[in-house]
């Protein structure tokens, strides 16, 4: 199988662990960069990610036009585009509305890595308020220039919150996009019920460090390869499962 084809794959197979693991609903989206033309990236027609199949994917430019495809797109495309443009490293986004992290995203609480297996999210985890920039609006990044506001405030991050919207994460790859994905929701939901209890002692710089090396390393059956396999299996996809 070629190295695009398997990314679609994975692709398609990211999408429904997002969805099998409440990090997206109706709503949300995961992209890929593809691999032979880094001024181009996947991502599916405007739909619910655990519907998307592998029909359902659509190649798009960076600045969100698509490649040769008519059919109905994601409006906040312009997230997944700017991001890579912006970030040779990224390779893959995902963007959604998971419950846990809201919060986080309109009170003065940063969310801070305090669970070892949290410690991808980085030192920083920024929340993006589109009325900064552009007042009133529907909230949605519909546009490039708000999609560059939005990179400009992820930096070289790995996750950045938006206030009164969602969030979105950027990986090396779809399995490590997925991880940060799921974990930046499990870190908010733990350090939200942590703070009833009293002071959080969070992780150091130097442990988030020693962490996102260790992860760095991708070393089989370890990190993103064993949590990718796992949700896969729970989203009803083993290794010889097919992919619709």
């Amino acid at each position: 199988m070629s190295e695009q084809k398997t990314l679609l794959r994975d692709l398609v197979i990211a999408s429904r662990i997002l969805a099998n693991e409440g990090i997206c609903d109706a709503f949300g989206h995961i992209s890929v960069r593809n691999p032979t033309n880094s001024e181009r990236f996947f991502l599916a027609r405007a739909i619910a990610p655990e519907l998307v199949n592998l029909d359902d994917i659509i190649e798009f430019y960076l600045d969100g036009t698509a490649v040769s495809d008519t059919r109905k797109p994601f409006l906040e495309r312009f997230i997944h585009g700017t991001l890579m443009a912006a970030r040779p490293d990224v390779q893959s986004v995902v963007h959604s509305h998971s419950r846990g992290v809201i919060p986080f995203g309109v009170t003065n609480t940063p969310i801070r890595p305090l669970l070892h297996s949290c410690g991808v999210l980085g030192h920083d985890v920024p929340v993006w308020d589109a009325g900064d920039a552009f007042g009133d609006t529907n909230l949605l990044i519909s546009s490039n220039d708000m999609g560059d506001d939005f990179a400009a405030r992820l930096g070289d991050g790995r996750a950045a919150l938006m206030r009164g919207h969602g969030s979105t994460v950027v990986g090396r790859s779809i399995q490590e996009a997925v991880y940060t994905a799921i974990y930046l929701d499990v870190n908010a939901q733990l350090q939200a019920d942590a703070m009833q209890l009293g002071t959080v002692k969070y992780l150091t710089d130097g442990e988030i460090d020693l962490i996102q090396s260790r992860l760095g390393d991708a070393k089989p059956g370890e990190g993103y390869d064993r949590t990718w396999q796992y949700w896969a299996r729970r989203a009803g996809f083993g290794s010889d499962a097919p992919i619709p």
